[in-house]
């Protein structure tokens, strides 16, 4: 089973959370180990190297990799329920915060601008080599938004059968769909054979009535 990372959220939690929704119903495919890595690699928390070291480690460490799953699976979760009752206008429940600050704890550290091929990037480097590091970064997004709250402009996906979220970076601060290429392209289609469809019976009507 394959994983697409595609960065629609407009912040690291909101992608993470998002990620693994499929489309149709708004339904989600389990967190896997390697889903997991994909995304941590996508969102360049690690590296490419750094990840294909990780995929190993259910063979290497499986009590370590199931732990950091679960945790990350939880992190997944309560983002799920806290962005979306945030995007409702809501505050995020004091469960959410919980689980977020749970990782933060055990992930102290500081920040290391990186020679990343040609170009410095920031990573994360932890002060105790723990698992959970590999998580600091979407818990501090995750933090961060949910202390803007209502400023992070939260909004889910105005398609029903979808259910992505993203916070609104737009200048008019009026977007409506996680993607104009899926959501937004298919809500014009159905609006287009909408008009269509009302137009041909006042058509067939003229064309009686001209005969």
């Amino acid at each position: 089973m394959t994983f697409n990372y595609e960065p629609l959220g407009g912040r690291l939690a909101v992608d993470f959370a998002n990620f693994g929704r499929v489309f149709s119903g708004g339904t989600s495919r389990p967190l896997t180990w390697a889903a997991l890595i994909t995304f941590l690699e996508a969102a360049k928390v690690v590296s490419p190297e750094r990840g294909v070291k990780l995929l190993s480690l259910p063979q290497t460490d499986a009590a370590a990799a199931e732990g950091l799953l679960g945790v990350a699976a939880r992190l997944q979760s309560a983002l799920r329920r806290g962005f979306g009752a945030m995007a409702d206008g809501n505050r995020a429940e004091r469960d959410c915060a919980e689980v977020i600050n749970d990782i933060l704890r055990v992930t102290e550290g500081h920040d290391e601008l990186v020679w990343d091929e040609g170009n410095w990037r920031m990573e994360f480097v932890a002060r105790e080599d723990s698992p959970e590091w590999l998580l600091a970064a979407i818990a501090r997004s995750a933090a961060e938004i949910i202390a803007d709250g209502h400023s992070a402009r939260l909004r889910c996906c105005a398609n029903p059968d979808c259910g992505l979220l993203f916070c609104d970076l737009s200048r008019t601060r009026k977007r409506r769909w996680c993607s104009m290429a899926t959501c937004g392209n298919r809500h014009k289609v159905a609006e287009f054979a909408r008009r269509q469809s009302h137009r041909r019976p006042a058509a067939r009507s003229t064309a009686r009535s001209g005969g």
